[in-house]
């Protein structure tokens, strides 16, 4: 009995320094990178809008602890905190660009204590990132950026910060994601998000993303909560958009994107047998800019990206990620499936400008009812067209329940420009369109709905209804 109690007690204490093994141990990590993570305190020029969202998600009872600064507190419609770090020892400093938005002064606040004025160098709203500048008599601790080809999802990760005004917090957990699409209010979708699982609240925004080599591999920029608090779904800025911009910004003081100058759109299943693609991937060209770098470089609506300067394109999303670090100028092989068959062409990238607007202007080709596929179709309006910049297209009036077109989505309001391979610019060229379809297979409807170009997949019957 002794023995049967013996053994299983050295099982019991293997077990728990095998598991002890196993875990990470911080310490040193802490230890190095510390010292170059620094607390951001700002007062704003006016009201910061999303500061004002962040508070207004907190329970009153935690919002007291944004009131950080020693004897009168400063007004906290004007006031706000956040977390950055140090990537330079000459004093160059990151953080999210929401945390500085607005800001009058901002104060750069060390672990030692020490705190400095600083200068903003730049923005890039489209990243969310911002870079400061602090002079320092000594050489500071600088942060360096990790290759972020080695991050995998898994891996252990920790972050410091300033969460909820809680100065130089510690959080670990591992990388949930990788790639997550995020657009922004505007629509701007360049930063493949890292997911974590990582505990991240209000005050850690700007704070570096650490690696076990304690490389920052990204940028804590956001949070999904309902409670105002951690929930174990946070986002950080990957570190090559953030070497990028910060580049950019010490080199220019401002930030360029590439940019091709197409509106684009997942591809379903019913869309992938349309458009002769074994499985759903790549991005789908639903408009091209006139003059645009897309155009000049022989990409047409219907198109589908599905490789772009050597990278995969699985959805969509991935194509910003992709063409927005590149350097505008730069000739890129882009691998398209047309009509069914895989060709490549050379487009030479565009730039965007942080104060530009990405605009697509339309393209497409130019007069009773006429029914196909369960749509019914009537001539659109001149005046209709010509607000939405439509050359020509002809108006969706009414759907048939029960339809194909009523299964792949297809409303009435939408205009259809475009039905297999056939541009549509006016009745006549629905003319003999359903002779060419075919029995059980899906056929790609271009449409503009609420001004926006998109494609839909629809399914022909496989036997006359």
């Amino acid at each position: 009995m002794m023995v049967r109690a013996l053994v299983y007690l050295i099982g019991v204490t293997f077990i728990a320094r095998a598991s002890a093994f196993a875990l990470p141990d911080f310490t040193e990590i802490v230890e190095a990178s510390a010292p170059a993570v620094v607390k951001i305190l700002v007062e704003y020029e006016s009201e910061n809008p999303r500061y004002q969202e962040q508070m207004e998600e907190l329970p009153e009872y935690l919002r007291r602890f944004f009131d950080f600064r020693d004897g009168p507190t400063v007004p906290r419609d004007r006031a706000g905190m956040g977390s950055g770090f140090i990537v330079s020892e000459d004093g160059f400093v990151v953080t999210n660009n929401h945390v500085v938005e607005n800001a009058r002064q901002i104060l750069v606040r060390l672990p030692n204590r020490q705190e400095y004025d600083a200068t903003l160098i730049g923005t890039d709203p489209r990243s969310d990132l911002a870079v400061l500048k602090i002079d320092a008599q000594e050489a500071l601790t600088a942060l360096p950026l990790a290759d972020e080809r080695d991050v995998k999802v898994g891996q252990w990760v920790l972050a410091i910060g300033s969460p909820f005004s809680l100065d130089f917090s510690v959080t670990a957990g591992i990388v949930s994601a990788l790639g997550r699409s995020l657009p922004t209010e505007t629509g701007d979708n360049y930063v493949p998000f890292i997911q974590t699982d990582v505990a991240i609240n209000p005050g850690n925004s700007g704070g570096p993303l650490f690696n076990l080599d304690g490389e920052v591999i990204g940028v804590n920029s956001q949070i999904f909560t309902r409670s105002g608090g951690s929930i174990g779904l946070s986002f950080a800025i990957p570190a090559s958009v953030v070497s990028n911009v910060v580049a950019q910004i010490q080199e220019n003081g401002v930030v360029e994107r590439g940019w091709l100058g197409v509106s684009i759109q997942d591809v379903d299943r019913n869309l992938a047998d349309s458009f002769g693609l074994d499985r759903p991937r790549g991005a789908l060209i639903a408009q091209v800019g006139g003059d645009s770098p897309a155009e000049r470089g022989g990409l047409l609506s219907g198109d589908v990206i599905i490789q772009f300067d050597g990278k995969d394109i699985e959805t969509s999303a991935d194509l910003p990620h992709v063409v927005g670090l590149i350097a505008p100028g730069t000739l890129c092989p882009v691998v398209i499936v047309r009509e069914g068959a895989e060709t490549t062409l050379e487009v030479e990238v565009g730039g965007l400008a942080a104060a530009q607007v990405a605009r697509v202007g339309s393209a497409v080709v130019s007069d009773g009812t006429l029914a196909i596929l369960g749509m019914r179709m009537a001539p659109a309006e001149p005046e209709a067209l010509a607000e939405l910049g439509l050359s020509g297209g002809v108006r969706v009036v009414a759907i048939d329940s029960g339809s194909p077109a009523a299964d792949a989505g297809v409303r009435e309001g939408d205009i259809l420009t475009r039905l297999g391979s056939k541009p549509i610019g006016r009745m006549r060229d629905l003319e003999g369109v359903s002779e060419e379809l075919v029995p059980g297979a899906s056929i790609p409807a271009r449409l503009i709905r609420g001004g926006s170009p998109l494609f839909i997949g629809i399914r022909v019957p496989a036997t006359d209804d």
